[in-house]
């Protein structure tokens, strides 16, 4: 008889092949449902801009752009709620894309020697 080796179990020894010979005590039988999985959407953030009296309007419609894939309408809109309101969303992300984003615009503004803020919240969806 040939050698049945399963390549998802290397670990576990070869069993001999049965020529279409099935014997209840040998072959074990599984009678198992198997359900999909619940999969749950994960907590999001959003990445939120602050205003303050120093970072240029054309700059925070360029990061909105840019680094949350805006068209130049909505990030004009949203540069205008973030001048007016103090703060403004920017974008809605799972935590870690959110958090990136917001560093990396951070770091961005650092470097062109704005102040600009940006942080994440938590933010309970629609």
């Amino acid at each position: 008889m040939p050698l049945v080796a399963d390549w998802h179990f290397p670990h576990m020894p070869d069993v001999r092949a049965q020529d279409g010979n099935t014997d209840d005590d040998t072959s074990p039988q599984a009678d198992v449902l198997v359900a999909e999985p619940e999969v749950a959407k994960p907590p999001m953030y959003a990445v939120v801009m602050y205003n303050d009296n120093y970072t240029p309007m054309e700059f925070v419609v360029y990061i909105l752009q840019s680094e949350f894939r805006h068209s130049m309408d909505s990030a004009v809109e949203i540069m205008l709620t973030i001048h007016n309101s103090s703060k403004g969303i920017a974008g809605i992300y799972p935590k870690d894309i959110a958090e990136t984003k917001a560093k990396k615009v951070n770091s961005l503004a650092h470097r062109e020697g704005y102040p600009l803020l940006t942080q994440i919240e938590p933010h309970q969806g629609e």
